[in-house]
């Protein structure tokens, strides 16, 4: 009453003061009314109902927004965040109120340098940019994908405590080839075709060359680019900038620390890992981030040498839409080239090139069926039948295409057809599956949210200049190492979301002693390099935790005794 007193305040609220606690349970009540669970998550309409309910909290009240999600984040992140924002991206036009983030589009080249600083805050600590030209697993969706940036920088701001006034989602906007979208008259968008090649790259460079002139400390996430150009900006900026591509590098991290898991869970150590056969449904820029990353993991395990590589590539079989990859593929892809099987070998197993995914399991029996195709139903029964031959102890299927309706299959379609001596993880959320006997076949959301926001803050606060692969393996083991022999023993190998804020911790902290090792660190605000190079684990965890923002009402007038 006396902070409404000094601010004038008497008579303009209801007399009741109410907590913080009170207020999330007032907004709880009203959301809870929504509620229908179907059998693998809440109902679509339910699902968007609930993220307008949010969106609009969000609009009110971005403190109290970030209290719910945070106190909530296992119940609300499949709302803000896959499946939901896929479903929120498709009807965006619909949903759209007021802008969030920056659209830079083919119409503003040679205006970027000015217009970034149109946006109001002065610091920007992290960026979420995309095309639009490959969001989820739904296609090209033009300047509708700015769902996917705001969804992921929510997750940033509850997960990792980046500061919510220093975020900037980013939708650059080249014109789509969705021809649904070119004739709708309700599209937000440019209405004219994608620009490609130069003129494309030229876009991008002005972006770049905009946003770090503005912040140069800024981090630039990229999200949800098409394949072609995915990699291609990766490597064109990942030595210059502080940049990472989340589908290509999260989504490797986060495969191989459930990679690494399975192997705990079959009861076998992590340094057996370069001898489980692998086969790989989806050669796009996901499948190939994976395919890179557990070959490097492999080949270090095994010394890191030439023919350690070459051990590491033999453990893996790619199939994509055309079936299995060999050497007599035509026009194949440089990226996925690497890992094409030598004609040799197929022979030997009884395979050829373009051979079936159901024909690749029966002869290869892998040890772990991993998915990456976005393409829904994908394991059939015939494949998830053939799987039955596999050499392993305890197979595992990764399911990890998104949204739900993108997974290769349900945890009972892969239950009931292997029983319960398995591993299943997904990208997308899915209920436990209770036997009845006691027993509990657990699956594993293997998404992505669980090392992006810990590689974003980590890279922030070690001050390092680019973000590199050391860094990010470090973020995939400790991810791979933060579940307990007994969870894993019962086949956990993710934690819970419920726990993401001090996995994010850990993950920030694990980033930045690799930067420390790789001689990367350049401090952070008050803390310089050589200060930070002497702190021990427990001093880095503390830093981190002391720098993650959380959903506090400020002091507006303080309490006279």
């Amino acid at each position: 009453m006396t902070e409404r007193d000094r601010l004038d305040l008497r008579g303009l609220l209801p007399p009741n003061v109410m907590s913080s606690e009170q207020q999330i349970e007032r907004f709880m009540v009203d959301l809870k009314r929504l509620e229908v669970q179907a059998r693998d998550g809440p109902l679509d309409p339910n699902a968007l109902a609930k993220w307008r309910i949010l969106n609009r909290l969000h609009d009110r009240n971005e403190t109290m927004y970030y209290k719910v999600l945070v106190a909530h984040i296992k119940e609300y992140a499949p709302i803000v965040y896959t499946p939901t924002v896929g479903l929120v991206c498709q009807n965006y036009s619909g949903l759209f109120r007021r802008p969030r983030g920056m659209y830079f589009s083919a119409e503003d080249r040679g205006e970027m340098m000015s217009m970034v600083y149109n946006w109001p805050a002065e610091q920007v600590d992290m960026i979420v940019v995309t095309d639009g030209s490959r969001i989820l697993g739904l296609g090209d969706l033009g300047v509708h994908g700015i769902g996917i940036a705001i969804g992921k920088l929510d997750i940033y701001v509850a997960a990792a405590g980046i500061n919510p006034q220093r975020v900037l989602p980013v939708m650059i906007d080249v014109g789509t080839n969705n021809e649904e979208l070119l004739k709708n008259p309700l599209y937000l968008g440019l209405q004219e075709h994608r620009l490609d090649g130069d003129e494309y790259l030229a876009v991008i460079d002005e972006f770049m060359e905009a946003v770090f002139t503005r912040w140069p400390h800024v981090i630039v996430q990229f999200e949800d680019f098409q394949s072609k150009w995915a990699f291609k900006l990766l490597q064109r900026y990942r030595n210059t900038y502080r940049m990472f591509n989340d589908d290509v590098q999260g989504t490797a991290g986060v495969a191989l620390a459930g990679l690494l898991g399975a192997v705990r869970a079959q009861g076998r150590p992590m340094i057996d890992f370069p001898k489980q056969k692998i086969v790989v449904a989806g050669a796009g820029s996901a499948g190939i981030g994976v395919l890179n990353a557990a070959r490097k993991t492999m080949a270090r395990m095994l010394g890191n040498n030439e023919s350690a590589f070459e051990a590491a590539r033999s453990q893996f079989w790619v199939v994509d839409a055309q079936g299995l990859i060999t050497e007599e593929r035509e026009n194949i892809d440089q990226d996925a080239s690497p890992f094409a099987r030598k004609v040799k070998e197929i022979n030997r197993q009884g395979l050829r090139e373009g051979a079936s995914l159901v024909e690749v399991v029966q002869k290869v029996k892998p040890d772990v069926l991993l998915g990456l195709s976005a393409v829904g139903g994908l394991f059939t029964k015939e494949v998830l039948e053939a799987l039955k031959g596999s050499t392993a102890t305890r197979p595992a299927i990764f399911a990890m295409s998104n949204p739900t309706t993108n997974a290769e299959c349900t945890p009972e379609q892969a239950f009931s057809i292997l029983g319960e001596n398995i591993i299943f993880a997904s990208g997308s959320p899915f209920k436990d599956i209770n036997f009845g006997n006691g027993h509990i076949g657990h699956c594993n959301q293997g998404n992505n949210m669980y090392l992006f926001p810990g590689i974003g803050l980590g890279t922030l606060l070690s001050g390092a200049p680019i973000v590199s692969d050391g860094m990010l393996q470090a973020a995939a083991e400790c991810l791979a190492a933060y579940m307990t022999e007994d969870e894993v023993h019962e086949g956990i190998i993710y934690p819970s979301i419920s726990r993401i804020r001090d996995i994010t911790k850990e993950i920030a902290a694990a980033v930045i002693m690799e930067a420390i090792e790789e001689d990367l660190v350049a401090g952070y605000r008050d803390v310089d390099a050589r200060e930070l190079q002497k702190f021990n684990k427990e001093q880095i965890l503390e830093f981190v935790k002391i720098n993650m923002w959380d959903p506090d009402y400020p002091t507006v007038v303080y309490h006279q005794d």
